[in-house]
Formats: C-alpha cells, sequence, structure tokens
C-alpha cells in the first residue's frame, strides 16, 4: 500500500506552503487510549509541529491532540511529545540529512491504516517569500488555463 493510503484525519496544508517538500516517509505513533479516541474523532492539529531525533529516536513535537471528551482524570496532555516508530535506517537517514544540509523534518498527515494512527513526515526545506510568491503564481495561471480550456471544450 503506498504511502499516505488510509482515511485520512488531518492535513497540514501550511507545511506545504512554507516548505518545499524532499521526501516523505511514514511512521507509526506511540499514543495513549484516550489519544487515539481522539484522532479518530478529527480532534488534532499539525500547524506547528515538527519532529527531532534525540539519542537515535524520532520525536513528534507541538502537535496538538485535544483530550477525549469522555476521557477522565487519566486523559492525556494535548501537546506532549509522542515518540514515532520508524527503522533505525530511516532515523539514521532522517539525523544525516537535518544535521548536514539544514533541512527539517514536518508532519504533513494524519491517517488511520488497518486501525492503527500514522503519520506521513516529510524532509523539508524552509521556503523564501519570493519563492511562495512564485508559487501562488504559477498556481493562479494553471487555474486559467484550467478554466479556458474548460471553456473551450463547451
Amino acid at each position: 500500500m503506498p504511502k499516505g493510503d488510509g482515511k485520512l484525519i488531518a492535513q497540514n496544508k501550511k507545511a506545504r506552503h512554507d516548505y518545499s517538500i524532499i521526501d516523505t516517509m511514514e511512521a507509526g505513533m506511540v499514543l495513549q487510549g484516550t489519544e487515539i479516541k481522539s484522532i479518530r474523532n478529527s480532534r488534532i492539529n499539525l500547524k506547528d509541529g515538527f519532529v527531532r531525533i534525540r539519542n537515535g529516536e524520532a520525536f513528534l513535537h507541538n502537535v496538538h491532540i485535544s483530550p477525549y471528551e469522555q476521557g477522565n482524570i487519566f486523559n492525556h496532555d494535548p501537546l506532549r511529545t509522542r515518540k514515532l516508530l520508524l527503522h533505525k535506517k530511516q532515523i539514521s537517514r532522517l539525523e544525516t540529512e537535518t544535521k548536514n544540509t539544514g533541512v527539517t523534518i514536518v508532519p504533513l498527515k494524519v491517517y488511520i491504516r488497518d486501525g492503527y494512527a500514522k503519520v506521513l513526515i516529510g524532509l523539508a526545506k524552509g521556503k523564501k517569500s519570493y519563492d511562495k510568491r512564485e508559487d501562488l503564481k504559477r498556481k493562479d495561471v494553471d487555474r486559467q488555463i484550467d478554466r479556458t480550456l474548460k471553456n473551450f471544450s463547451r
């Protein structure tokens, strides 16, 4: 099954706007019981999230998972750091990329596949403001071309 398939729960649109994505990979998340219930209710925000590699392990920071509404005193902390499940080779590759080339790792999507919550993370390089403007111009031109082709075919 290709990366990113499954029931889409949340998407980080801001990451695609602020960064150019070099490569993506799928990772599992270590979650508590109330966290997965909140994720299944689509109560997750990836906007400010990022991944750090520490002691040979990958951790997801600043991802807000709202507390479960029917949870009790054992409810989770919404902004806690969550461990990502990756192979050692993947972690070492991510670590060398972030240290040497100055890229960062951002979460792009969260989805449920085969009953497990997965996160699609991407190696990302920050865009300059003129790059963002070029992308917006290109999207606008593509939209106009599609519009004219649609009207022409009628």
